[in-house]
């Protein structure tokens, strides 16, 4: 793994303080530094904001993950017609705006033209899609940023894409130590590195693009410094991998209480939830 700057989780055999969070194994790996760190050891992530709540993606959603204690923000990035990266999830308009198409269709004067909230609630039609600048200005001196590189907007080339255009706009606003980079497509961890091998990369778990290799491997072969996967991805086999090679673990998206309290007695790294709120006063119960 790459070395620079560093967070270091500690696996305790009891419970932290007083309370009852059981950390991750230790793990000596470059990651985002958290805003106001507790000191935890572990990430509260707000999944396209506090989107339980708010329509997904939007600068409301991403602000009412703040304020409900979120230490991370998770968001989507596409391109737009005329190369601007935007904070979008589906390729396609049609069901989280009132325009249709392919983002990649419409220009970001097109693209801001469009009401991106109504369809969550009618009191959200304010909303428009954020560029990836207005929320890097939004979170800078605030909250850490997962940034998930979106497959379709990803190329064979490196220079000029997505990752380069990305990159860029971090380290404008002074975020290059608080940000995450994430993808399906993992190409992008192999182009993060060659254009800053200092830049924090998680893998987005992908079966058809993995095989049967196990995390480690995986993370390893991709120089990779988190692995992330679903709730249901994180088996046995690949937790005990994941500990044994010392890897930080992010597990989306968990919005049951239940759910949330297996993974944080197995000692997982972060949690993406809708419901920033639960996940933080389950934790505050459990440290009590």
């Amino acid at each position: 793994m790459k070395t620079g700057w560093l967070i270091i989780f500690f696996m305790l055999s009891g419970m932290i303080a007083a309370g009852n969070i059981q950390q991750s194994e230790k793990s000596i790996s470059m990651l985002p530094k958290i805003y106001n760190d507790d000191g935890d050891g572990f990430i509260i992530i707000g999944h396209r904001g506090a989107s339980a709540y708010f329509p997904e993606n939007t600068m409301a959603a991403f602000r009412a993950a703040h304020s409900m204690g979120a230490e991370m923000i998770e968001l989507d990035v596409l391109l737009s017609k005329d190369g601007v990266p935007v904070v979008f999830h589906d390729a396609e308009l049609d069901d989280h705006t009132n325009g249709s198409g392919l983002v990649s269709d419409h220009t970001l004067k097109e693209l801001k033209a469009l009401d991106a909230g109504g369809w969550f609630d009618p009191k959200f039609s304010d909303q428009r899609i954020p560029t990836l600048e207005e929320v890097l200005q939004f979170a800078s001196g605030k909250i850490a940023l997962n940034i998930e590189i979106k497959s379709e907007a990803v190329t064979g080339e490196m220079e000029g894409g997505v990752e380069e255009k990305c990159l860029r706009l971090v380290k404008q606003y002074d975020m290059q130590d608080h940000v995450l980079f994430s993808s399906f497509d993992y190409r992008v961890a192999s182009h993060i590195n060659r254009l800053d091998p200092d830049m924090p990369v998680a893998l987005l778990y992908y079966k058809k693009t993995s095989g049967k290799k196990l995390p480690s491997e995986l993370v390893n072969e991709y120089d990779a410094d988190a692995f992330n996967c679903s709730f249901s991805q994180l088996t046995k086999k690949r937790l005990k991998d994941l500990r044994a090679h010392e890897i930080p673990v992010f597990v989306y998206t968990v919005n049951q209480k239940r759910r949330m309290q297996k993974l944080l007695d197995k000692g997982v790294t972060g949690i993406f939830t809708d419901k920033p709120d639960l996940l933080k006063s389950l934790i505050e119960e459990r440290t009590e």
